[in-house]
């Protein structure tokens, strides 16, 4: 039969309220840190899920569980750190509290096969992949000369052919398989963060960063062939492999090989929780370039209402399709440049340009910034020993004017390594600075929510898994009143 959840989210408190003060008659007996998070569930108002997933369950056979408490009880296994289902629907036996918060009664708890039931309902799919298991051999990436330094790229196409080809591609939510774990996050959360007024929709500031998942130690595949009983040992027919999503790539920040996803997550740089805006799991092969392509152009079309004004890159994104396409869409990119794709470059016979896009004059001296034109597309910069009361002190002038030596940097002629504002400029920095949000938002995901102890083997698990994490992340940036108003009701009553 159909779940029914007749009471909502009042209904939920007043069980919560009536079963701590059976079990916890005492608050002081919970610890403070523990009443954080009850506090922000019993304002979590989870009804949505209840009319979305309603039509997800059949209309014969035994009630089902609420949707409502299933969804809180596996967010609370994540918040207390519980990595495994089957460890969680033990706990929920034994401790009052788990069950309480969830919304069961104590004594009458869900098992393991209910939890993946009910995460096999939010999988909108009937294979738990994205790929078929049966591929061609994966190119593994090959490992970088210098150290820290990310690996190039396996990818046939080009950012500058990648770029249009996804632009004028059409994403619908509702072909992808995480669509309805995407709904309850959207309606439930980012909305709710939106109305708080902790991301701006009309002008989001948007920091974009990459972060290795492993889910395993080493990629798993096997022979489909006959090639090894004819005594052909190296033969590059199509393997069957366990997690086809995955593959093997490289983390420049510990300088080692992993197997897993690439997860590359899009986050609201101006909030001031490092908010979670969209994420995509890649294969980890994939180069960071091309899993921005992927993933922006999928919360573009998922998330339409957003309107992105700036977008802060790290050096992996240092390629001219991207300044062209911003400037088109009138976004401004803050991108630190990447010295492998070239600085240095001649202009105007007797000039160069510096490391951060700064003219280099013949005698070596950077100019300096005097000045944009943004109706021009263009930036003034001037000599840097010039006067205009003594004129130039420089040994060899480059001007006789006192004024001293001005170039215009015109946008046009390099939209990659003059910006405005420009990177020396300390407007640059400053937003520029921001970018590390993206870097805090990867750390709480991995360190503080423990996703990769998940020891999944479907991609349906990892995004459950994933996308609750960020669940949890809008949940702890939603500010508390000052006093506990559930504890103060259990106090009363006693």
């Amino acid at each position: 039969m159909l779940p029914v959840n007749s009471g909502g989210h009042s209904a939920y408190q007043d069980f919560v309220l009536e079963n701590l003060r059976i079990y916890y008659p005492n608050p002081d007996s919970i610890a403070r840190s523990t009443w954080d998070i009850i506090d922000r569930f019993w304002n979590l108002d989870l009804s949505f899920t209840d009319s979305f997933m309603r039509d997800k369950y059949s209309v014969y056979g035994p009630k089902p569980r609420t949707p409502s408490c299933m969804q809180r009880s596996y967010l609370l296994s994540l918040d207390f750190k519980v990595s495994s289902l089957t460890d969680w629907a033990a706990q929920l036996k034994i401790n009052p509290l788990y069950a309480i918060l969830s919304g069961f009664e104590f004594g009458n708890t869900p098992g393991v096969g209910t939890f993946y039931d009910f995460l096999d309902r939010l999988w909108d799919s009937d294979d738990n992949h994205l790929s078929p298991h049966i591929q061609p051999l994966k190119t593994k990436v090959k490992k970088p000369k210098t150290k820290g330094a990310k690996a190039d790229s396996v990818e046939k196409i080009k950012v500058a052919q990648l770029l249009p080809k996804l632009e004028n591609t059409i994403f619908d939510i509702k072909d992808q398989p995480y669509a309805s774990l995407f709904s309850l996050y959207q309606n439930e959360f980012l909305n709710r963060s939106v109305s708080k007024g902790l991301i701006n929709p009309k002008a989001l500031a948007l920091a974009g960063d990459r972060t290795p998942v492993v889910t395993s130690h080493r990629e798993r595949k096997h022979r489909i062939c006959d090639c090894a009983s004819n005594g052909i040992t190296d033969c590059n027919c199509d393997r069957f492999f366990s997690q086809p999503d995955c593959d093997i790539g490289w983390d420049s920040s510990r300088d080692c090989w992993y197997h897993g996803y690439d997860l590359y997550m899009l986050v609201a740089s101006d909030s001031e929780s490092d908010l979670p805006v969209f994420p995509l799991l890649n294969s980890a092969s994939k180069h960071d370039s091309h899993s921005f392509l992927h993933t922006y152009f999928r919360m573009k079309s998922f998330l339409p209402h957003f309107n992105v004004s700036k977008v802060l890159l790290d050096s992996a994104h240092d390629a001219m399709p991207y300044y062209e396409y911003f400037r088109k869409e009138n976004i401004t990119p803050f991108i630190d440049l990447n010295e492998k794709r070239g600085i240095k470059l001649p202009y105007k016979d007797d000039f160069t340009i510096g490391k951060d896009g700064v003219p280099v004059c013949r005698e070596g001296r950077c100019m300096n910034h005097d000045g944009s034109e943004p109706s021009k597309h263009r930036i003034k910069f001037r000599c840097p020993l010039a006067s205009r009361k003594y004129g130039c002190s420089c040994e060899h002038p480059c001007s006789r004017s006192k004024y001293g030596r001005t170039v215009h940097v015109a946008m046009k002629d390099n939209p990659r390594l003059f910006n405005i504002p420009p990177r020396d400029s300390q407007e640059w920095k400053l937003e520029y600075n921001a970018r590390t949000s993206a870097e805090r938002s990867n750390k709480r995901e991995k360190v503080d929510f423990k996703l990769e102890d998940g020891r999944h083997r479907s991609t349906k698990m990892w995004y459950c898994r994933l996308y609750h994490i960020l669940m949890l992340q809008h949940l702890d940036a939603w500010d508390l009143p000052f006093e506990s108003a559930l504890r103060k009701l259990i106090l009363q009553a006693a």
